[in-house]
């Protein structure tokens, strides 16, 4: 092949591949993750002030997040996930919450909430994780895309891997070979990973499977089948002497938690926008705003 065809040839592979990441930089390089641990007599009080705040976000122009929980795993476990572009969006996004709030009740009531909604936890904590789109596979390469395949998915598997002081290199390497198998899958797997920058001790990767159902997963292939039986003897052996701890968790959405992007509720809007709860919550939202002077009866309210 002449030089120059074969430089053109490069160019455009390059050219293509640095679009699909900058594509992919747009959908958000952060994770912006707050994991609640509620106590269980505290549930429903939780669920509840939670659909308070979901109304008034939603209402106000707050924030937009997604919620799920923890179906095999610790229990009553709920996390909230807002993706971010920077860390000084996601102060811009808790500014934007905390706005809103106090739009939709007044100051003293909003602080009344967030009061009784930290009396319903057992404890909590936040993490920042970077989106590893070099480590991700199939992953979608537009908005548009990317709303698709959140609006559809229902359930998550996640891996969270604790690797060893000076493992990163060795892991990163085996999870670019898991890649490229999952990618020549058939059907090819859609897997994300993320790495926790700040939240966590050490180096701390989420591997994260989506799936419709969870039926789905059944009909995925296993790592062995991917890898074959001498790479995937070359993974364990590469996985113990990388890897200190390693936690398998399945969460599902909750909608009625969530303040999805209007570009993901467009999608199935059944499913994100349950409307018995939705039109209970922006009710209790707005009660507050008829008249300031009750904001202290709506805080006597909240407390169950």
């Amino acid at each position: 092949m002449p030089r120059r065809a074969l430089g053109t040839m490069l160019f455009v592979v390059l050219l293509g591949v640095l679009t699909a990441q900058a594509q992919q930089q747009a959908l958000g390089d952060y994770l912006d993750v707050y994991i609640a641990q509620v106590k269980p007599e505290k549930r429903a009080e939780f669920d509840a002030i939670n659909a308070k705040m979901v109304a008034a976000n939603r209402q106000n122009n707050g924030d937009i997040w997604l919620a799920m929980e923890t179906m095999y795993g610790p229990g009553n476990r709920v996390s909230f996930i807002s993706t971010r572009n920077s860390y000084a969006e996601a102060e811009a996004g808790e500014a934007k919450f905390d706005q809103a709030l106090a739009k939709a009740f007044g100051k003293a009531a909003a602080d009344k909430l967030m009061q009784d909604y930290n009396q319903c936890l057992a404890s909590f904590r936040t993490e920042i994780r970077r989106r590893r789109w070099d480590l991700s596979s199939n992953a979608p390469t537009d908005p548009a895309a990317y709303a698709k395949l959140i609006a559809a998915t229902r359930y998550l598997r996640t891996a969270t891997i604790h690797v060893r002081p000076g493992g990163s290199l060795a892991f990163e390497a085996l999870e670019k070979e898991l890649k490229v198998a999952r990618e020549k899958a058939n059907p090819p797997q859609t897997v994300f990973v993320s790495q926790a920058v700040a939240g966590q001790q050490g180096a701390v990767y989420y591997v994260t499977t989506l799936a419709s159902s969870l039926a789905a997963f059944d009909s995925m292939p296993s790592t062995q089948q991917l890898l074959g039986d001498e790479g995937y003897a070359r993974l364990m052996k590469t996985s113990a002497e990388t890897t200190s701890e390693m936690e398998v968790v399945i969460n599902h959405f909750l909608p009625e938690l969530s303040n999805p992007p209007e570009q993901i509720v467009a999608l199935a809007p059944d499913y994100w926008r349950p409307k018995t709860v939705a039109a209970k919550a922006a009710k209790s939202a707005k009660q507050p705003a008829v008249n300031a002077a009750e904001t202290g009866k709506m805080g006597n309210k909240d407390k169950q």
